[in-house]
């Protein structure tokens, strides 16, 4: 990759994690590569910038989005989201930056609309193998769309790169981490939600773990990301079974978490998969059922289709069939160390520099429709 003084590139993603760590991934890139980079992000975007070099600038911009919350939210949506696309548009003529790149998520809305109403090159990058709203509103108004996933789903006329989902440097620093499985240590089940957590996981895997035979129980020890509301009543769950575990609201070292863990339990968000695969471990993953379009099923399916990963689906989720698939797993070790293995091929390590090249194509004017 080259090196490219004086150029600018400006993030635009917030909401959830999901979103956010791509963007990082990128940010991290294109700092190494000479560019400076500044963030866009809402409210709820700030709560995932704690990993962020400092060397990016963070801006807080107004979002909103339409059709959730109550009355109020929904009567007050459209001035936020106006005054996200003046401020952005403001700050786009101050700043000039040289690309704009967006992940979705509706607090991507107003800069990548200021883009397009003062010219500057854009692309958008979609996570899942569906379009998001936020981009699909957008999908008409960019330069090209990024593709996470092999096959995403776009209208037609778009120029589209297919580039995989980009995972931030701490990730990829554990690309690859030895899986091995104790002989008679703990067993270290790791239980995400993604950013928001998961309710069904906070219910079913401490009721799974507790039905575990008593000689498969003793050996193992859980981390999970549990709800503020629900912590305590899970920590609790573990301790009447006699499980050791490490309970918290978010964990701030995933990639560490991700590389310690025999078997991690999911949600299958497209950058919890990208992750998982990246760093190589075998899955239990619970698609999200309301996610739009079905998305998180399609996010599963290269993991699953792999070998890599059980899929679990919400409408026949329970404690009993959990508890099964956790018992096969640690009674069979051979199959998870296959599966850590299946996991690594899965994995795209290039995706972050094709990411940060088509940023460079498009900042050259290279990119053809």
């Amino acid at each position: 990759m080259k090196h490219s003084e004086g150029k600018t590139l400006v993030l635009a993603a917030g909401g959830t994690g999901g979103h956010v760590f791509p963007a990082q991934a990128l940010g991290e890139e294109m700092l190494a590569n000479g560019w400076k980079v500044e963030l866009w992000t809402d409210r709820r975007g700030l709560r995932f910038v704690g990993g962020f070099p400092p060397d990016i600038s963070i801006r807080r911009i107004p979002a909103a989005t339409f059709g959730r919350g109550g009355g109020i939210e929904r009567l007050t949506a459209p001035v936020q989201i106006l005054l996200g696309i003046i401020f952005s548009c403001l700050r786009a003529i101050r700043l000039r930056p040289t690309v704009i790149a967006g992940f979705g998520g509706y607090p991507a809305f107003p800069p990548m609309v200021a883009a397009w109403l003062t010219g500057i090159p854009r692309l958008i990058h979609e996570q899942n193998g569906i379009l998001g709203k936020a981009n699909r509103l957008l999908a008409g108004r960019v330069d090209v769309i990024a593709c996470g996933a092999v096959s995403t789903a776009l209208p037609k006329g778009v120029v589209s790169v297919s580039t995989g989902n980009p995972v931030r440097a701490e990730v990829a620093a554990k690309a690859g981490s030895p899986y091995e499985w104790p002989s008679d240590g703990p067993v270290r089940i790791l239980v995400i939600g993604g950013s928001q957590g998961a309710r069904i996981l906070d219910c079913y895997v401490p009721a799974a773990v507790s039905r575990l035979p008593v000689a498969v129980k003793s050996r193992v020890f859980v981390s999970q990301q549990a709800g503020s509301f629900q912590r305590a009543i899970v920590e609790r769950y573990y301790e009447e079974a006699g499980v050791g575990c490490d309970i918290r609201p978010f964990f701030d070292d995933v990639p560490e978490q991700i590389a310690k863990a025999h078997i991690v339990v999911s949600r299958a968000g497209a950058s919890a998969v990208a992750e998982i695969a990246a760093i190589g471990r075998p899955a239990i993953l619970v698609p999200f059922a309301a996610a739009a379009n079905n998305h998180q099923t399609a996010n599963a399916a290269g993991l699953v289709g792999a070998g890599a990963a059980i899929q679990v689906e919400e409408r026949e989720m329970s404690a009993d069939l959990l508890a099964a698939k956790l018992q096969e797993i640690i009674e069979n070790p051979d199959g998870p160390i296959r599966m850590a293995a299946a996991a690594r091929n899965v994995a795209q390590p290039d995706a972050t520099e094709k990411l940060a090249e088509l940023v460079e194509k498009l900042a050259d004017g290279s990119v053809k429709s």
